[in-house]
């Protein structure tokens, strides 16, 4: 499965693939009909529906070598707080290299998707994956917008239909995260 994060921690984290045994875990993602729309979804599936259609994607993409997410363990309660990866994505018609986080509605703004998102940007750029990476996020997703900005991305532009979605693509080049 290439570009995952296998045994690969944080100081609160620690990161291992997605597998199928955690479909009920991650079923909450699912609780706000938003959440379903930042991620392209369409919003009046069922949750499990939601979750299933997640869950093809990310399997999808181990199988295809497309990248994927991870999940994220809290060290601390070893319970699963949400997830996060290196994503292959093609954007106006160029294979660009995402990352993409989901934190669960109960961990949110603790850290936890700035902690994961950074883990992965470090490793992208240590194994000279990429010479720049992006996040996509939904224009009205302002928690995510802030996560790309703490992990050192800016605003690279704006694309009215991203698959059916206006998104903001947020990038961050291998040479700027060097000089810090």
């Amino acid at each position: 499965m290439k570009y995952l994060l296998h045994n690969i921690s944080t100081e609160r984290l620690h990161f291992r693939p997605v597998e199928k045994d955690d479909f009920d875990a991650w079923l909450d993602l699912f609780d706000s009909k938003a959440t379903a729309t930042f991620l392209g979804f369409d919003p009046n599936l069922s949750k499990h529906e939601l979750c299933q259609t997640w869950f093809d994607k990310v399997f999808n993409r181990y199988e295809n070598g497309l990248g994927g997410m991870n999940v994220l363990i809290d060290k601390a309660s070893n319970l699963m707080v949400g997830q996060c990866g290196l994503l292959i994505q093609t954007v106006e018609g160029v294979e660009r290299m995402e990352i993409g986080y989901s934190i669960l509605p109960q961990y949110r703004n603790k850290g936890y998707a700035s902690e994961a998102a950074q883990k992965c940007k470090n490793y992208a750029f240590e194994n000279d994956w990429r010479d720049q990476l992006i996040s996509i996020i939904h224009v009205d997703n302002i928690g995510s917008e802030k996560v790309a900005i703490r992990n050192g991305m800016s605003l690279e532009k704006r694309i009215d239909d991203y698959h059916g979605n206006p998104v903001n693509v947020f990038r961050i080049n291998q040479s700027d995260w060097k000089q810090k």
